[in-house]
Protein backbone atom coordinates (compact mmCIF):
# COMPACT_ATOMS: atom_id res chain seq x y z
CA UNK A 1 0.00 0.00 0.00
CA UNK A 2 1.40 3.40 -1.01
CA UNK A 3 2.28 5.88 1.70
CA UNK A 4 -0.49 8.53 1.69
CA UNK A 5 2.04 11.34 2.22
CA UNK A 6 4.05 10.15 -0.79
CA UNK A 7 0.89 9.93 -2.92
CA UNK A 8 -0.13 13.43 -1.85
CA UNK A 9 3.29 14.83 -2.77
CA UNK A 10 3.27 13.02 -6.12
CA UNK A 11 -0.20 14.35 -6.95
CA UNK A 12 0.90 17.88 -6.01
CA UNK A 13 3.99 17.56 -8.24
CA UNK A 14 2.03 16.25 -11.25
CA UNK A 15 -0.62 18.95 -10.79
CA UNK A 16 2.11 21.59 -10.66
CA UNK A 17 3.54 20.41 -14.00
CA UNK A 18 0.15 20.64 -15.70
CA UNK A 19 -0.44 24.17 -14.39
CA UNK A 20 2.67 25.84 -15.80
CA UNK A 21 2.06 28.96 -17.90
CA UNK A 22 2.29 29.04 -21.68
CA UNK A 23 5.70 30.79 -21.71
CA UNK A 24 7.21 28.19 -19.36
CA UNK A 25 8.74 24.93 -20.47
CA UNK A 26 9.67 21.63 -18.80
CA UNK A 27 13.20 20.46 -19.65
CA UNK A 28 15.03 17.30 -18.65
CA UNK A 29 18.71 17.65 -17.80
CA UNK A 30 20.03 14.10 -17.48
CA UNK A 31 20.11 11.27 -16.66
CA UNK A 32 22.34 11.01 -19.76
CA UNK A 33 24.15 14.32 -19.43
CA UNK A 34 27.88 14.86 -18.81
CA UNK A 35 27.35 17.73 -16.36
CA UNK A 36 25.11 15.78 -13.98
CA UNK A 37 28.13 13.61 -13.04
CA UNK A 38 26.18 10.36 -13.19
CA UNK A 39 22.64 9.11 -13.72
CA UNK A 40 20.93 12.11 -12.12
CA UNK A 41 17.88 13.61 -13.78
CA UNK A 42 17.07 17.25 -13.11
CA UNK A 43 13.65 18.37 -14.25
CA UNK A 44 13.70 22.09 -14.92
CA UNK A 45 10.76 24.47 -15.23
CA UNK A 46 12.17 27.33 -17.29
CA UNK A 47 11.02 30.67 -18.59
CA UNK A 48 13.38 31.27 -21.49
CA UNK A 49 16.89 30.93 -20.05
CA UNK A 50 15.72 31.45 -16.46
CA UNK A 51 15.21 28.38 -14.24
CA UNK A 52 12.04 28.76 -12.20
CA UNK A 53 12.26 25.41 -10.40
CA UNK A 54 14.54 22.37 -10.19
CA UNK A 55 13.21 18.92 -9.30
CA UNK A 56 15.92 16.24 -8.86
CA UNK A 57 14.88 12.66 -9.72
CA UNK A 58 16.91 9.88 -8.11
CA UNK A 59 16.91 6.09 -8.13
CA UNK A 60 18.54 5.23 -11.46
CA UNK A 61 21.50 3.44 -9.89
CA UNK A 62 20.02 1.01 -7.29
CA UNK A 63 23.11 0.44 -5.12
CA UNK A 64 21.06 -1.32 -2.36
CA UNK A 65 23.90 -0.91 0.15
CA UNK A 66 21.70 -1.03 3.26
CA UNK A 67 20.16 -4.39 2.33
CA UNK A 68 23.54 -5.86 1.37
CA UNK A 69 24.84 -4.88 4.82
CA UNK A 70 21.87 -6.60 6.50
CA UNK A 71 22.54 -9.92 4.73
CA UNK A 72 26.33 -10.15 5.22
CA UNK A 73 28.63 -10.16 8.23
CA UNK A 74 30.56 -7.01 9.12
CA UNK A 75 33.80 -8.02 7.42
CA UNK A 76 32.09 -8.92 4.15
CA UNK A 77 30.27 -5.57 4.09
CA UNK A 78 33.51 -3.54 3.83
CA UNK A 79 33.89 -4.05 0.04
CA UNK A 80 30.34 -2.69 -0.37
CA UNK A 81 31.21 0.49 1.56
CA UNK A 82 33.91 1.11 -1.08
CA UNK A 83 31.15 1.40 -3.67
CA UNK A 84 29.26 4.23 -1.95
CA UNK A 85 31.50 7.19 -2.71
CA UNK A 86 33.76 5.19 -5.01
CA UNK A 87 36.11 8.19 -5.33
CA UNK A 88 36.90 7.99 -1.59
CA UNK A 89 36.77 4.28 -0.80
CA UNK A 90 39.36 4.42 1.99
CA UNK A 91 37.33 7.05 3.87
CA UNK A 92 34.13 4.98 3.56
CA UNK A 93 35.65 1.83 5.00
CA UNK A 94 37.41 3.81 7.76
CA UNK A 95 34.06 5.16 9.00
CA UNK A 96 32.35 1.76 8.89
CA UNK A 97 35.26 -0.03 10.57
CA UNK A 98 35.45 2.60 13.37
CA UNK A 99 31.80 1.93 14.20
CA UNK A 100 32.27 -1.84 14.47
CA UNK A 101 35.49 -1.43 16.50
CA UNK A 102 33.78 0.90 18.97
CA UNK A 103 30.90 -1.55 19.44
CA UNK A 104 33.47 -4.29 20.09
CA UNK A 105 35.53 -2.08 22.42
CA UNK A 106 38.57 -2.47 20.15
CA UNK A 107 39.04 1.21 19.27
CA UNK A 108 41.44 1.95 22.16
CA UNK A 109 43.56 -1.14 21.41
CA UNK A 110 44.40 -0.40 17.76
CA UNK A 111 48.20 0.12 17.41
CA UNK A 112 49.34 3.63 16.54
CA UNK A 113 51.07 2.44 13.38
CA UNK A 114 47.76 1.12 12.05
CA UNK A 115 45.97 4.36 12.96
CA UNK A 116 48.58 6.50 11.21
CA UNK A 117 48.49 4.28 8.11
CA UNK A 118 44.69 4.63 8.04
CA UNK A 119 44.88 8.43 8.24
CA UNK A 120 47.64 8.47 5.61
CA UNK A 121 45.69 6.49 3.02
CA UNK A 122 42.44 8.36 3.82
CA UNK A 123 44.09 11.74 3.30
CA UNK A 124 45.67 10.57 0.04
CA UNK A 125 42.19 9.47 -1.03
CA UNK A 126 40.80 12.86 0.06
CA UNK A 127 43.32 14.61 -2.20
CA UNK A 128 42.39 12.30 -5.09
CA UNK A 129 38.66 12.95 -4.54
CA UNK A 130 39.13 16.73 -4.42
CA UNK A 131 41.27 16.62 -7.57
CA UNK A 132 38.33 14.98 -9.35
CA UNK A 133 35.99 17.67 -7.95
CA UNK A 134 38.29 20.53 -9.01
CA UNK A 135 39.15 19.08 -12.42
CA UNK A 136 35.60 18.18 -13.44
CA UNK A 137 34.37 21.54 -12.14
CA UNK A 138 36.85 23.28 -14.40
CA UNK A 139 35.63 21.35 -17.43
CA UNK A 140 31.98 22.06 -16.47
CA UNK A 141 32.81 25.77 -16.67
CA UNK A 142 34.83 25.31 -19.87
CA UNK A 143 38.47 24.98 -18.69
CA UNK A 144 40.04 21.81 -20.13
CA UNK A 145 43.65 22.15 -18.93
CA UNK A 146 42.96 21.95 -15.15
CA UNK A 147 40.94 18.79 -15.79
CA UNK A 148 43.93 17.12 -17.46
CA UNK A 149 46.35 18.35 -14.78
CA UNK A 150 44.15 17.05 -11.94
CA UNK A 151 43.79 13.62 -13.53
CA UNK A 152 47.53 13.48 -14.18
CA UNK A 153 48.34 14.11 -10.50
CA UNK A 154 45.55 11.89 -9.22
CA UNK A 155 47.04 9.01 -11.19
CA UNK A 156 50.12 9.04 -8.92
CA UNK A 157 47.88 8.62 -5.85
CA UNK A 158 45.90 5.83 -7.53
CA UNK A 159 49.15 3.99 -8.26
CA UNK A 160 50.30 4.29 -4.64
CA UNK A 161 46.99 3.10 -3.19
CA UNK A 162 46.96 0.23 -5.68
CA UNK A 163 50.48 -0.67 -4.55
CA UNK A 164 49.31 -0.79 -0.92
CA UNK A 165 45.99 -2.59 -1.39
CA UNK A 166 46.18 -4.45 -4.70
CA UNK A 167 43.11 -2.63 -6.08
CA UNK A 168 42.87 0.50 -8.15
CA UNK A 169 39.66 2.10 -6.83
CA UNK A 170 37.77 -0.26 -4.50
CA UNK A 171 40.43 -1.10 -1.95
CA UNK A 172 39.01 -3.25 0.90
CA UNK A 173 42.20 -2.25 2.73
CA UNK A 174 40.98 -1.05 6.15
CA UNK A 175 39.63 -4.03 8.13
CA UNK A 176 37.88 -4.35 11.49
CA UNK A 177 40.74 -4.49 14.00
CA UNK A 178 43.53 -3.70 11.56
CA UNK A 179 44.54 -3.61 7.92
CA UNK A 180 44.63 -5.99 4.96
CA UNK A 181 48.43 -5.66 4.97
CA UNK A 182 51.20 -3.37 6.13
CA UNK A 183 52.46 -0.67 3.76
CA UNK A 184 54.87 -2.05 1.11
CA UNK A 185 58.56 -1.52 1.77
CA UNK A 186 59.52 1.85 0.29
CA UNK A 187 55.96 3.24 0.33
CA UNK A 188 56.82 6.08 2.70
CA UNK A 189 59.76 7.19 0.54
CA UNK A 190 57.71 7.08 -2.65
CA UNK A 191 54.87 8.97 -0.98
CA UNK A 192 57.27 11.69 0.19
CA UNK A 193 58.61 11.98 -3.38
CA UNK A 194 55.05 12.46 -4.62
CA UNK A 195 54.38 15.23 -2.06
CA UNK A 196 57.54 17.08 -3.16
CA UNK A 197 56.41 16.76 -6.79
CA UNK A 198 52.81 17.74 -6.03
CA UNK A 199 53.34 20.97 -4.07
CA UNK A 200 54.51 23.06 -7.08
CA UNK A 201 51.69 21.55 -9.16
CA UNK A 202 49.17 22.87 -6.65
CA UNK A 203 50.58 26.37 -7.10
CA UNK A 204 50.25 26.01 -10.90
CA UNK A 205 46.65 24.88 -10.53
CA UNK A 206 45.96 27.87 -8.28
CA UNK A 207 47.38 30.26 -10.87
CA UNK A 208 45.48 28.84 -13.87
CA UNK A 209 42.04 28.50 -12.26
CA UNK A 210 41.59 30.28 -8.91
CA UNK A 211 42.59 33.73 -10.19
CA UNK A 212 41.17 33.21 -13.70
CA UNK A 213 38.78 36.10 -14.43
CA UNK A 214 36.48 33.97 -16.63
CA UNK A 215 36.26 31.31 -13.91
CA UNK A 216 35.58 33.97 -11.25
CA UNK A 217 32.81 35.59 -13.32
CA UNK A 218 31.15 32.16 -13.74
CA UNK A 219 31.31 31.23 -10.03
CA UNK A 220 31.44 34.36 -7.82
CA UNK A 221 28.01 35.44 -6.47
CA UNK A 222 26.43 32.37 -8.10
CA UNK A 223 24.51 29.78 -6.05
CA UNK A 224 24.91 31.56 -2.71
CA UNK A 225 24.11 29.16 0.15
CA UNK A 226 23.41 31.01 3.45
CA UNK A 227 24.58 29.29 6.62
CA UNK A 228 21.06 28.83 8.06
CA UNK A 229 19.79 27.19 4.85
CA UNK A 230 22.82 24.88 4.80
CA UNK A 231 22.13 23.78 8.39
CA UNK A 232 18.41 23.26 7.77
CA UNK A 233 19.11 21.02 4.77
CA UNK A 234 21.69 18.94 6.65
CA UNK A 235 24.51 20.05 4.37
CA UNK A 236 28.00 19.03 5.49
CA UNK A 237 31.62 18.96 4.39
CA UNK A 238 33.18 21.60 2.11
CA UNK A 239 29.69 22.90 1.20
CA UNK A 240 28.91 23.73 4.82
CA UNK A 241 32.35 25.19 5.51
CA UNK A 242 32.10 27.33 2.37
CA UNK A 243 29.06 28.98 3.98
CA UNK A 244 31.31 30.18 6.81
CA UNK A 245 30.71 27.43 9.39
CA UNK A 246 33.89 25.91 10.83
CA UNK A 247 32.61 22.34 11.24
CA UNK A 248 34.95 19.42 10.57
CA UNK A 249 34.38 16.07 12.30
CA UNK A 250 38.11 15.40 12.39
CA UNK A 251 38.27 18.25 14.91
CA UNK A 252 34.76 18.02 16.43
CA UNK A 253 34.83 14.26 17.17
CA UNK A 254 38.63 13.94 17.28
CA UNK A 255 38.61 10.36 16.02
CA UNK A 256 41.64 8.20 15.17
CA UNK A 257 44.93 10.16 15.51
CA UNK A 258 43.62 13.46 14.13
CA UNK A 259 43.97 15.16 17.58
CA UNK A 260 47.74 14.54 17.32
CA UNK A 261 47.99 16.17 13.87
CA UNK A 262 48.27 19.88 13.12
CA UNK A 263 46.00 21.18 10.35
CA UNK A 264 43.61 24.07 9.70
CA UNK A 265 39.93 24.00 8.71
CA UNK A 266 39.37 26.20 5.62
CA UNK A 267 36.09 28.17 5.49
CA UNK A 268 34.47 30.40 2.89
CA UNK A 269 35.28 34.09 3.20
CA UNK A 270 33.56 35.57 0.16
CA UNK A 271 36.92 36.68 -1.25
CA UNK A 272 35.65 37.01 -4.84
CA UNK A 273 31.94 37.47 -4.21
CA UNK A 274 29.69 36.42 -1.34
CA UNK A 275 30.23 33.88 1.43
CA UNK A 276 28.79 30.53 0.37
CA UNK A 277 28.91 31.06 -3.40
CA UNK A 278 30.25 28.59 -5.98
CA UNK A 279 33.72 30.14 -5.91
CA UNK A 280 33.94 29.69 -2.13
CA UNK A 281 32.95 26.02 -2.42
CA UNK A 282 35.66 25.51 -5.01
CA UNK A 283 38.27 27.39 -2.93
CA UNK A 284 37.53 25.43 0.24
CA UNK A 285 38.32 22.20 -1.63
CA UNK A 286 41.57 23.65 -2.99
CA UNK A 287 42.59 24.76 0.51
CA UNK A 288 41.66 21.33 1.92
CA UNK A 289 44.05 19.71 -0.55
CA UNK A 290 46.83 21.89 0.90
CA UNK A 291 45.86 20.83 4.44
CA UNK A 292 45.70 17.14 3.46
CA UNK A 293 49.24 17.47 2.10
CA UNK A 294 50.32 18.74 5.55
CA UNK A 295 48.58 15.79 7.23
CA UNK A 296 50.24 13.29 4.88
CA UNK A 297 53.67 14.81 5.64
CA UNK A 298 53.10 14.49 9.40
CA UNK A 299 51.90 10.88 9.06
CA UNK A 300 54.97 9.99 7.01
CA UNK A 301 57.23 11.55 9.62
CA UNK A 302 55.63 9.59 12.48
CA UNK A 303 55.63 6.33 10.49
CA UNK A 304 59.34 6.69 9.70
CA UNK A 305 60.46 7.82 13.16
CA UNK A 306 58.10 6.91 16.02
CA UNK A 307 56.12 3.97 14.59
CA UNK A 308 58.55 2.24 12.26
CA UNK A 309 57.79 -1.14 10.73
CA UNK A 310 59.14 -4.09 12.69
CA UNK A 311 59.55 -7.76 11.83
CA UNK A 312 56.94 -8.84 14.40
CA UNK A 313 54.31 -6.24 13.44
CA UNK A 314 51.07 -7.94 12.37
CA UNK A 315 48.35 -5.60 11.01
CA UNK A 316 45.82 -8.45 11.37
CA UNK A 317 46.61 -9.33 15.00
CA UNK A 318 43.36 -7.81 16.33
CA UNK A 319 41.14 -8.74 13.37
CA UNK A 320 38.36 -10.85 14.95
CA UNK A 321 37.48 -14.25 13.44
CA UNK A 322 33.83 -13.48 14.18
CA UNK A 323 32.17 -10.25 15.32
CA UNK A 324 29.86 -11.05 18.23
CA UNK A 325 28.04 -7.98 19.53
CA UNK A 326 25.40 -7.42 22.16
CA UNK A 327 22.07 -6.02 20.95
CA UNK A 328 22.42 -2.25 20.64
CA UNK A 329 21.83 0.80 18.48
CA UNK A 330 24.94 2.70 17.46
CA UNK A 331 25.74 5.62 15.15
CA UNK A 332 29.22 6.43 13.86
CA UNK A 333 30.23 9.35 11.66
CA UNK A 334 33.38 10.54 9.94
CA UNK A 335 34.52 13.45 7.79
CA UNK A 336 34.56 12.24 4.19
CA UNK A 337 35.76 14.43 1.29
CA UNK A 338 32.13 15.30 0.53
CA UNK A 339 30.87 15.66 4.09
CA UNK A 340 29.56 13.62 7.01
CA UNK A 341 29.35 9.92 6.24
CA UNK A 342 27.38 8.10 8.92
CA UNK A 343 26.38 4.50 9.64
CA UNK A 344 23.54 3.61 11.99
CA UNK A 345 23.65 0.02 13.27
CA UNK A 346 20.94 -2.01 14.96
CA UNK A 347 22.69 -5.20 16.07
CA UNK A 348 21.39 -8.60 17.14
CA UNK A 349 22.53 -10.55 20.20
CA UNK A 350 25.40 -12.96 19.41
CA UNK A 351 25.13 -12.46 15.67
CA UNK A 352 27.74 -11.18 13.23
CA UNK A 353 25.01 -10.01 10.84
CA UNK A 354 23.30 -6.72 11.82
CA UNK A 355 19.53 -6.46 12.04
CA UNK A 356 19.56 -3.01 10.38
CA UNK A 357 22.16 -0.75 8.79
CA UNK A 358 21.39 2.75 7.55
CA UNK A 359 24.04 4.79 5.80
CA UNK A 360 23.95 8.58 5.66
CA UNK A 361 25.61 9.64 2.42
CA UNK A 362 26.67 13.31 2.42
CA UNK A 363 26.00 13.66 -1.32
CA UNK A 364 22.30 12.88 -0.74
CA UNK A 365 21.80 15.72 1.74
CA UNK A 366 24.04 18.12 -0.17
CA UNK A 367 22.13 17.49 -3.40
CA UNK A 368 18.77 18.18 -1.72
CA UNK A 369 19.64 21.89 -1.55
CA UNK A 370 19.79 22.17 -5.38
CA UNK A 371 16.06 23.04 -5.44
CA UNK A 372 16.82 26.05 -3.23
CA UNK A 373 19.96 27.20 -5.06
CA UNK A 374 18.52 26.68 -8.55
CA UNK A 375 15.59 29.10 -8.35
CA UNK A 376 15.84 32.15 -10.62
CA UNK A 377 19.26 31.33 -12.10
CA UNK A 378 20.33 30.89 -15.72
CA UNK A 379 20.53 27.36 -17.10
CA UNK A 380 24.29 27.82 -17.58
CA UNK A 381 24.61 28.86 -13.92
CA UNK A 382 22.73 25.75 -12.81
CA UNK A 383 25.59 23.67 -14.26
CA UNK A 384 28.05 25.72 -12.16
CA UNK A 385 25.91 25.23 -9.04
CA UNK A 386 25.55 21.46 -9.50
CA UNK A 387 29.29 21.08 -10.14
CA UNK A 388 30.11 23.03 -6.97
CA UNK A 389 28.05 20.57 -4.87
CA UNK A 390 30.37 17.69 -5.93
CA UNK A 391 28.08 14.67 -5.78
CA UNK A 392 28.72 10.98 -6.39
CA UNK A 393 25.64 9.02 -7.40
CA UNK A 394 26.91 5.88 -5.66
CA UNK A 395 26.03 7.39 -2.27
CA UNK A 396 23.04 9.42 -3.49
CA UNK A 397 21.16 6.27 -4.55
CA UNK A 398 23.07 3.98 -2.13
Amino acid sequence: MANPKYKEALDRYERHLTEISTQEMVLNMGPQHPSTHGVLRLQLITDGEIVKEVVPHLGYLHRCFDKHAESLNYGKTIPFTDRLDYLASMNNSHAFVMGVERMLGLDSKIPKRIEYIRVLVCELNRIASHLIAIGTYGIDIGATTPFLWCFRDREHIMNMLEWASGSRMLYNYIWVGGLFYDLPVGFEVRCAEFINYFKPKLIELDEILTQNQIFISRTANIGILPADVAINYGVSGPMLRASGIKWDLRRIDEYSVYPEIDFEIPVGKGAMGSIGDCWDRYKVRVDEVHESVRIVEQCLERLQKDFKRTADFDPRALVPKKVNLKAQDYYVRAENPKGELGFYFVTKEKSDIPLRVKSRGPSFNNLSVISELGKGVLIADLIAILGSIDIVLGEVDR
